[in-house]
């Protein structure tokens, strides 16, 4: 198997999400499981206890993926058609940031958390989408639009850009402070963009391995891509502009009692099968963890806590078992789409 390339941690600059030494946690080693890249697993031994081992890792992982289903009604085609690489390429920095299932699911609480300080994003999501009462479909609508535009063919991205505009434009209204929004305002779609791919990048940066600064420049150039495409404006493209972007709109910013119904709901967010509500707590305390301290405070989330420190602790087990749950996933599956044209062209 080949190994995982080698970082330099002189050349690792601190993340604009998460830059402070609190709750710190080590970083599992990348895997076939983390990083596609990094090659095949070993193959499975035979045998009954190999057998039971299959059969209990296919139902671990059936209740897993339930918690990020979409129930969109929009199925993405990962395998065809053979050769295309996507919006991106299985060279991108974001197929492999978002391969790693336990990083992006507590990013995406932080990503959640940071953009409800928003007063017009919290308003848009609050009257126009039903979260509040299936925080799951929601979840998982947005995995789905950020695997497909990753990992998809071309054309699945593209559909899936072009029914979220479409979304968008129907999502308009006024906030409790008399002011109007708009789901496709280019101002806002930055907001929500930024908040998000900053949080997935501290996830991938906190609880899976490092990346060179050069790197992260290129994740947040990648994915800028995707956000221009939905309408956005000004879009930041790297470390420096993410993080002086983020200083810009705190003055913008404000926690409110519709904030912290959010919190209470990412924190308690039922599930259909009981024996993984410890999990879901343990990943919403990571998501909180990447949260800058800033945003913390203002969601009243910086207070002394013992329940976080040992859910992230937790994070050392929690982690590698759903990576071993899942496999190797959607990117894995991509990956095998561009190389199929690959073949067929040397043929």
């Amino acid at each position: 198997m080949r190994q995982p390339p080698r970082h330099d941690p002189a050349h690792i600059a601190p993340h604009p999400v998460y830059a402070g030494p609190d709750f710190p946690i080590q970083a599992p080693a990348l895997s076939s499981f983390t990083d596609p890249a990094a090659g095949r697993s070993a193959q499975p031994r035979r045998g009954p206890l190999n057998h039971l081992s299959t059969r209990l890792r296919e139902r671990a992982g059936a209740h897993v993926r339930a918690l990020t289903r979409s129930n969109s009604g929009v199925t993405l085609d990962y395998d065809n058609p053979p050769g295309d690489p996507g919006l991106f390429g299985p060279d991108a920095v974001c197929w492999r940031v978002h391969a790693d299932f336990p990083a992006m699911l507590a990013g995406g609480v932080s990503a959640l958390l940071l953009q409800t300080l928003h007063p017009l994003a919290l308003a848009g999501v609050w009257d126009h989408s039903s979260f509040r009462t299936d925080m799951q479909g929601r979840l998982g609508r947005t995995a789905q639009f950020i695997a497909g535009t990753t990992y998809g063919s071309r054309a699945d991205a593209m559909a899936l850009i072009g029914r979220v505009r479409r979304i968008h434009a129907g999502v308009v209204g006024v906030a409790p402070d008399g002011r109007h929004y708009a789901a496709s305002d280019p101002a806002l779609l930055t907001w929500v963009h930024v908040a998000e791919v900053s949080s997935f990048l501290a996830g991938y940066l906190r609880y899976v391995g490092p990346l060179s600064g050069t790197e992260q420049d290129r994740y947040y150039d990648e994915v800028a891509r995707i956000a221009q495409m939905l309408g956005a404006a000004d879009v930041p493209r790297s470390r420096a502009e993410v993080t002086a972007y983020l200083e810009a709109m705190r003055p913008a910013l404000l926690a409110s009692e519709r904030t912290s119904e959010v919190v209470r709901l990412v924190r308690k967010m039922p599930v259909a099968n009981p024996l993984l509500q410890p999990a879901v707590r343990i990943m919403a305390d990571a998501g909180i963890a990447l949260l800058p301290p800033w945003a913390r405070q203002q969601l009243d989330l910086d207070g002394p806590s013992i329940r976080r420190p040992a859910a992230l602790a937790g994070m050392h087990v929690l982690a590698p078992t759903l990576r071993w749950v899942l496999g190797a996933g959607l990117a894995a599956r991509a990956r095998r789409r561009v190389a199929r044209g690959t073949a067929t062209t040397a043929g």
